[in-house]
């Protein structure tokens, strides 16, 4: 409630059973924190080494892609903003993006909603939103950043050593 007013501000408590709704608060914090940074990239332009995977599910209602990603990409798609993109528009609902797919300019539109993952790689920063039909995988550890992002060089793979254990028996 605010300080002199009656009337109580939303607060997320669910009618059902009086509980504060945590997951949904942290959904709209980090879905306000990826419309700021993509705000200040709209205005200013990526800094440095930082760059975006973003992965969301092709099948919202809401997103808008060429029928040809769709029908490529049918459940979620990964999307890297670094170098090459085009028209970044950002509003509070989601944000539009020209990329290039090949040599041929494609415009996006993603609602915050369908965003699934939200990863800079450059410092190790990551975000992943839980929805109702990922409770399945409710118990699976989340991957690391390293797995999540592309490593840039992979070093040479090494043999498996066999290792004795009679060495180490009494």
């Amino acid at each position: 409630m605010l300080r002199g007013s009656s009337t109580p501000e939303r607060c997320h408590v669910s009618n059902t059973n009086q509980t504060i709704d945590y997951g949904n608060l942290m959904h709209k914090a980090m879905r306000g924190l990826i419309y700021e940074v993509l705000t200040d990239i709209s205005a200013n332009g990526l800094p440095g080494n930082h760059h975006f995977f973003v992965t969301f599910d092709t099948m919202h209602p809401d997103v808008e892609i060429a029928d040809w990603l769709s029908d490529r990409y049918p459940g979620e798609m990964t999307i890297v903003i670094q170098h090459q993109y085009d028209s970044l528009a950002v509003t509070e609902h989601g944000f539009s993006i020209t990329l290039s797919f090949g040599d041929t300019p494609e415009p996006l539109y993603v609602p915050y909603d369908a965003i699934k993952t939200f990863v800079d790689p450059s410092v190790e920063f990551g975000l992943r939103f839980e929805t109702q039909g990922d409770e399945d995988d409710e118990d699976a550890p989340e991957a690391p950043m390293e797995v999540m992002a592309e490593p840039e060089e992979e070093a040479p793979k090494k043999d498996a050593e066999v290792v004795s254990l009679d060495q180490f028996r009494k």
